[in-house]
């Protein structure tokens, strides 16, 4: 039952950690609706990630909290997160904060349905220095770091010497995930989430209970079993393979959203040696070069490569747990195009199509 506390001393912690320690300050490319002025951030995801490893390496090994002690009571944490997401959720959208600018309550039990998950806050910043949807990703990428190490320590301690070494690189993809994440912290303010999406479920039991948990449970179901055959016979090049699958997801999801940031932020400037092309009228100007000639989302063909990597890593075939990311990804990554796609059509209307015709697949070049 402590588990079930977990995630909300673990938030409170994070919460100090992100406000006590020094960050950058930056101006960020959605707008105060409340100001008509652009939001301003403070970022230190990173430190706040050193601190709490510096924590959780501190618990170990005085013996006051095991490094396993997060996998052991895994289930009990979700279940925590899943109620602090509830709650927060919940604040946001029933009881929002006074300063907060909120969209009217939609009528009947549908329409708090969809206000309870999409929200009806844009975004909202406590005392000038906490802004809600970037300390929320900040939680659940360093919770779901720490669910990773606690998985690896939990499988060193049960098989020592015939540990299966798929498992550690799982837990060093993800790591990498999560520090990738908060070096880059600033490129995501551009992003999707960040100017399109409201402080809904989604969002919030999306970070505080989804993201830590979930990406994270292809750990805690192969942090029990043992070295499988496959592994065993051919390790090295098993794992360089799932490197490679994973790496290569990662260079077309960070590329092209550094891309697209670079691009937003000095139009006229290359990148690597890219030089920016793109449709434009008095709405906008669309990116058709680099990346984003190759297909009009191949950043989420970064994402599924990358979880199809994470999957392979342990090489459990049989286990349902580590494809079970991977098996909400593809389609979750599908059905978010289509909605992208939507949103752009209307948004940029006979630019949009110009642009499709600049860059005719979707998702996987030549293919879809």
């Amino acid at each position: 039952m402590s588990g079930f506390f977990a995630p909300f001393i673990i938030c409170a912690g994070l919460l100090v950690l992100h406000v006590a320690l020094p960050a950058r300050r930056v101006t960020g490319y959605v707008t105060d609706p409340a100001t008509g002025r652009p939001y301003k951030y403070r970022l230190n995801g990173l430190l706040v990630l050193v601190a709490a490893a510096g924590g959780w390496l501190a618990a170990g090994a005085t013996g006051w909290l095991a490094w396993g002690w997060l996998q052991r009571h895994f289930w009990w944490g979700a279940v925590g997160a899943t109620a602090l997401g509830a709650l927060a959720t919940a604040w946001f959208v029933f009881t929002p904060p006074r300063r907060a600018v909120a969209r009217p309550r939609s009528s009947g039990l549908g329409g708090w349905i969809q206000d309870f998950y999409l929200g009806r806050v844009d975004n909202f910043t406590f005392a000038g220095r906490i802004d809600t949807k970037m300390y929320l990703y900040v939680f659940g990428a360093v919770l779901l770091a720490l669910n990773a190490w606690s998985s690896a320590a939990y499988h060193a301690d049960r098989y020592g010497s015939e540990a299966n070494a798929g498992v550690y690189l799982h837990a060093a993809l993800l790591s990498f995930f999560v520090v990738d994440y908060l070096v880059f912290e600033r490129v995501h303010l551009y992003t999707y989430d960040i100017f399109a999406e409201r402080l809904g479920a989604k969002i919030i039991w999306g970070c505080l209970a989804f993201y830590p948990y979930f990406y994270a449970v292809g750990m805690w179901g192969t942090a029990r079993l043992p070295k499988p055959g496959l592994v065993e016979r051919a390790e090295p090049w098993w794992l360089a393979a799932c490197a490679v699958i994973f790496g290569a997801g990662w260079v077309l999801s960070r590329g092209a959203n550094l891309q697209k940031y670079r691009f937003k932020r000095f139009p006229d400037r290359s990148f690597g040696g890219i030089q920016p092309r793109a449709v434009s009228d008095d709405r906008g100007r669309l990116l058709h070069s680099g990346f984003w000639g190759v297909s009009r989302h191949v950043n989420y063909l970064g994402e599924i490569l990358m979880s199809l990597g994470l999957a392979l890593a342990p090489g459990h075939f049989a286990s349902v747990w580590p494809w079970l990311y991977a098996a909400f990804m593809i389609p979750f990554m599908l059905i978010r195009e289509r909605a992208d796609e939507r949103r752009c059509a209307a948004k940029y209307g006979a630019l949009w199509d110009r642009y499709r015709e600049e860059v005719p697949y979707r998702i996987i070049p030549r293919v879809y």
